[in-house]
């Protein structure tokens, strides 16, 4: 008895779709700059006396959603992109605003020790500041002179509390400013380069 053969036409198996790897995420910087340099120039322009004390209350809107809740989302935004200094400072600030909002709309301090408790407020966080200058040298020049500034806007502003010393005050408010202009430039920079593919507005990298 023949054995008869038959031809078999063999089919590759279909190749197999490899896992989805992590969605890399955008630099947050931009965003948590520009939302702590905008609340941080009203509320300075408050302190600074450019606007008259009874509409000072126009940044507490600010500090609640966009300086609070936006620098928070950029500060855990960071922590995806393992970025451990921004993560700390963009959801630490975060909380300043939002602790600053209830400080002003939520608590009746003492007439008398209201300014004794703001201004040990304000030492703390020019102490948390501080440290975070010294972080901040490892990064560039803009987010190292933002630091800088802001400590001196926070002691400056302490002083005067506890001194009772409107100068001072008033020192801090410029100073205030001056932190908000190079925040804003920070993030100008950031968006700006990103968006033009090449660096238009230098940030100065820091060595590391």
């Amino acid at each position: 008895m023949s054995t008869q053969q038959t031809n078999q036409t063999v089919v590759p198996p279909e190749p197999v779709a490899s896992a989805p790897g992590p969605v890399p995420f955008g630099d947050p910087a931009g965003l948590g700059l520009a939302a702590f340099a905008l609340t941080t120039f009203v509320l300075s322009a408050a302190n600074a006396e450019w606007i008259p004390a009874s509409v000072t209350g126009v940044v507490f809107g600010l500090a609640l959603f966009y300086g609070g809740a936006v620098q928070v989302v950029a500060g855990i935004w960071e922590f995806a992109n393992h970025n451990t200094f921004g993560a700390v400072a963009f959801c630490s600030y975060g909380g300043f605003w939002m602790s600053f909002w209830y400080l002003n709309t939520a608590t009746k301090l003492p007439a008398a020790d209201a300014s004794k408790g703001v201004g040990i407020y304000l030492i703390a966080w020019g102490i948390f500041t501080l440290y975070m200058t010294i972080a901040a040298f490892r990064t560039n020049l803009i987010v190292f002179l933002v630091f800088v500034c802001l400590t001196l806007t926070y002691f400056a502003l302490a002083i005067g509390e506890l001194a009772g010393a409107s100068g001072m005050g008033i020192l801090g408010g410029y100073l205030g400013v001056l932190t908000a202009l190079l925040a804003w430039y920070g993030s100008f920079a950031t968006v700006t380069n990103f968006t033009y593919k090449r660096t238009v507005l230098p940030i100065v990298p820091l060595a590391r």
